[in-house]
């Protein structure tokens, strides 16, 4: 593994922790009306552009981050969703 491949893979793991506080504190206190629909949306479609980007350089930690980037908002988008009406 190259010195680069170890940036890549720290920027994956730090990546990857970004949006995990928001979706415990969501699950925690049910409440997302904080949350920007806007906000979610954009950084959905990133990690989306981001992932494929990835694939077409073939850097396996730009995929691995969006992948589980995608993941992770996707299901704060659910929690969104499910706890809309929740003050």
């Amino acid at each position: 593994m190259d010195f680069a491949s170890l940036f890549g893979y720290a920027g994956t793991f730090t990546g990857v922790s970004f949006m995990v506080p928001q979706v415990l504190r969501s699950l925690k206190t049910r409440s997302v009306e904080d949350i920007s629909w806007l906000m979610l949306w954009l950084l959905w479609l990133n990690v989306i552009f981001w992932g494929m980007h990835g694939l077409f350089l073939g850097s396996m930690p730009l995929v691995v981050v969006n992948v589980i980037g995608f993941v992770i908002v996707s299901f704060q988008i659910v929690l969104k969703h499910r706890y809309r009406n929740n003050p």
